[in-house]
């Protein structure tokens, strides 16, 4: 049975005040058509002289504008490092559609209406919330690392399920933000999830909200945002930052990668050229066939992940050369290498990326458009490597303790 509606209560703002600026903050719900109609009712009585959204720039964009994936230079997402944060961006508006779907409802009616309402009352628009991209991999680096591929699994297992959202998550969508209904579960049990995930993205609106209105005293500014979000967001603004750029700053950054796990890849390098050279030291037919063992179970896995994107025959010849070599060279992955095969053998055409948001909707739909194949060929061939790395590293140290 189709749901087509989940709470028909009208919701009034919570009122916070710093200063001469009146925040009213309103808690929307994801899959309530009443959160769209309780912000056309706030913004007709004329209250509000600006208006606050929970959208980063990049979702603003995408939401406003809808052909803008038309303009996605896949080879620039390739060689920018991008092509995780592409594939997962896709994955959340997935998920986010299937929603839709179920609930009938258009996903961002709430902050369309916001938008909209904002443009026929000429009142500014106000974009609080954290680039999308620099959230996830914030969240990516605060878990460890096993955590990681639960959340990868996660987020796949949302996208792929075909099953009708339960009751139980129905109240966790209530909360109204995309990022927490995807990663609610994981978030629960995660201290850093938690924080990196909800806490920081408060924290942030806070300051950005702060920013924004400072030099604009006695403004009343509607802030439209997650219910989940006003909580947080209301104990913030009831302690004003001193410098909120600086602090905003802070939370912008990409915290770096370990000083020992950057180290990683080298160490991989070093010890598989020393197996090498100490299999040649004991006979140059041990020697030959550790560097066979090395080729054929790293290049086979990395072209059977690229087999499986579906991806181009010459794509998967050049994933089984490719991956060999690009594992004893940390500077480049095998995914670079096979993605831009790929995209040089089927460069997607405009119809592919208008079509792309609606063809990742669906299983098949990932493998069928050019473009999402083409990062699927990226992440499966990378993958694959990955594995054949280890698998081949420890087949390796068997024959060499074996001889």
């Amino acid at each position: 049975m189709r749901v087509t509606e989940v709470d028909d209560t009208a919701a009034e703002p919570l009122v916070i005040n710093q200063g001469d600026i009146r925040f009213a903050l309103l808690g929307t719900a994801h899959v309530s058509r009443q959160s769209a109609d309780d912000v056309r009712r706030l913004l007709e009585t004329g209250e509000y002289d600006a208006v606050a959204v929970e959208l980063c720039p990049s979702r603003y964009q995408s939401l406003t504008r809808p052909d803008s994936m038309e303009q996605l230079d896949l080879f620039q997402v390739l060689r920018q490092g991008k092509a995780s944060m592409v594939a997962a961006s896709l994955a959340l508006g997935a998920y986010q559609q299937r929603l839709a779907d179920q609930f009938g409802i258009k996903p961002g009616a709430e902050m369309e209406a916001a938008i909209h309402g904002a443009e026929k009352a000429s009142l500014p628009v106000q974009l609080v919330d954290r680039e999308i991209g620099t959230t996830l991999k914030r969240v990516y680096r605060a878990v460890p690392w096993w955590q990681r591929f639960v959340l990868i699994s996660g987020l796949l297992a949302s996208v792929l399920s075909r099953e009708k959202i339960t009751e139980e998550e129905i109240e966790h969508l209530k909360e109204g933000d995309m990022l927490e209904s995807t990663f609610a579960e994981f978030a629960q049990r995660s201290e850093a999830l938690y924080g990196a995930l909800i806490r920081e993205r408060d924290r942030y609106m806070a300051l950005r909200l702060q920013e924004e209105n400072q030099r604009s005293p006695k403004r009343n500014v509607l802030v439209v945002v997650g219910a989940g979000h006003v909580k947080g967001l209301a104990e913030y603004l009831g302690t004003p930052a001193a410098d909120p750029a600086a602090e905003k700053t802070l939370l912008e950054h990409i915290p770096p990668r370990k000083r020992w796990t950057r180290a990683i890849p080298w160490l991989i390098v070093a010890v598989i050229l020393g197996a090498f050279a100490a299999g040649f030291s004991q006979s140059r037919s041990l020697g030959w066939s550790l560097v066979v063992d090395w080729i054929v179970i790293n290049g086979g896995l990395s072209a059977l992940g690229a087999a499986i994107a579906v991806a181009h025959p010459l794509t998967i010849i050049g994933a089984f050369v490719a991956a060999p070599l690009t594992s004893l060279n940390p500077t480049i992955g095998a995914g670079f290498v096979t993605a831009a095969i790929e995209v040089s053998l089927r460069r997607p055409t405009v119809a592919h990326l208008r079509s792309l948001r609606n063809d990742v909707l669906t299983f098949g739909g990932w493998w069928r458009n050019r473009v999402s194949r083409t990062l699927l060929v990226f992440l499966l061939s990378t993958l694959g490597s990955a594995v054949g790395t280890y698998l081949a590293g420890f087949r390796i140290f068997q024959k060499l303790l074996g001889a």
